[in-house]
């Protein structure tokens, strides 16, 4: 496993060293590893949601027309 040095503020540093000392974490470095894997999974959602978007074509619908549909989904109160 390969070893990176960063320098952080010391709010930051502190934040880490909270999550590390809640027990959520066992070191700092997994807590930094957990931000990347979220961070890479977040990204590909997102890139696999364009993808899907851009293979869906175009809609002949108007942007009031969707807005409206989208929100007939919800129930009124």
């Amino acid at each position: 496993m390969a070893t990176m040095n960063i320098s952080l503020p010391d709010q930051m540093k502190s934040y880490i060293e909270d999550q590390v000392a809640s027990g959520l974490y066992a070191n700092a470095s997994d807590f930094v590893r957990d931000l990347i894997r979220d961070r890479v999974a977040k990204r590909d959602a997102l890139l696999a949601a364009l993808e899907e978007g851009e293979a869906s074509g175009i809609s002949d619908r108007g942007l009031d027309e969707i807005i409206e549909q989208e929100f007939a989904k919800f129930p009124s109160e």
